[in-house]
């Protein structure tokens, strides 16, 4: 299968809950708007930022339907499909492409790990059969799956069992394995970078698109980067890379996805609470938070809301 390669940048989506927890699908508008108008070119949904894991697949699959009904061509809509059980995956891959999405997705499983790459590769060529007209991307994120076989023998045990495969989202600090990966059989593979912190690494590397979570809220400051290492002005491309991470360590230091959240409520786009067993952010620690985001200067250039 010949697919486009993914550019420039593609939001990891907060799934939108109401204050009981429940799917709240009418936000889901609002967030492709931000993100269009902010210069995202595409959407992972149902992915680590999305709580997929926390989802019932039900639920996941509605997720799903309204994006694709509201993200038009403006936005690439990928699926993480990922689940402990094959069949799982299977049922959400097949709705995926049912629905109209651009791509699937999914991580490896993590409770009964696979042993080997040829494990691996099995258990993805089983996801991606179940939706064959549309792109398969694996889903590299050692940090949360605590499966960090290489892409790069990845690719090459997959190749030939996986007939749509078309690269990988690689959420890992390992840049060796990424630009190994992204040299293979020509550079066939699309190899999408996924540490935002990292981006002018991944840049240098050999990345041409990035999947993250911040640009979600702060869009403008990765597109910088973007331009400038495009133009070769890398000092530029290195302030503007310290800009997001000095976000990016507020971000952490007030509790990552939960603090996403709350973040998102104060650029005006409210997605809810997080989902047990994570916390979302007391109203004292959101306001902290805030103040923190002022100091260095966030709401200057954070993400536009349409």
């Amino acid at each position: 299968m010949k697919t486009p390669k993914l550019t420039g940048l593609i939001a990891a989506p907060y799934v939108a809950l109401n204050a009981d927890a429940s799917l709240n699908l009418n936000a889901v508008e609002s967030q492709v708007h931000s993100l269009v108008a902010s210069g995202v070119s595409g959407a992972f949904i149902c992915g680590t930022t999305g709580e997929g894991v926390s989802l019932t697949t039900a639920e996941r699959m509605a997720v799903a339907t309204r994006w694709c009904e509201i993200a038009g061509p403006e936005l690439r809509v990928i699926v993480n499909v990922g689940h402990t059980a094959l069949g799982e995956c299977q049922a959400l891959a097949a709705h995926a492409q049912k629905i109209g999405a651009f791509g699937v997705s999914n991580f490896a499983p993590f409770f009964f790990k696979p042993g080997n790459t040829n494990d691996l590769v099995d258990f993805c060529a089983g996801v991606a059969s179940a939706a064959p007209a549309l792109p398969y991307y694996y889903y590299q994120i050692p940090s949360m799956t605590g499966v960090s076989l290489p892409t790069a023998d990845f690719l090459r045990a997959a190749q030939n069992k996986i007939p749509n495969l078309a690269g990988v989202k690689f959420t890992f600090e390992n840049l060796m394995d990424f630009a190994e990966s992204t040299r293979l059989e020509d550079g066939r593979f699309d190899i999408v970078f996924g540490r935002d912190e990292m981006l002018v690494a991944g840049l240098a590397v050999g990345a041409r698109g990035a999947i993250g979570s911040t640009y979600n809220f702060a869009a403008p400051v990765y597109n910088r980067i973007l331009k400038a290492f495009s133009e070769g002005d890398l000092l530029a491309a290195q302030a503007e890379q310290a800009r997001a991470n000095a976000m990016i360590s507020v971000f952490i230091r007030f509790g990552g996805l939960s603090a996403g959240k709350s973040i998102m409520r104060l650029i005006g786009l409210d997605c809810g609470p997080v989902r047990l067993p994570l916390r979302s952010l007391s109203e004292a620690k959101e306001n902290e938070l805030c103040t923190e985001l002022e100091k260095i200067g966030f709401f200057d250039f954070c993400s536009v809301l349409n």
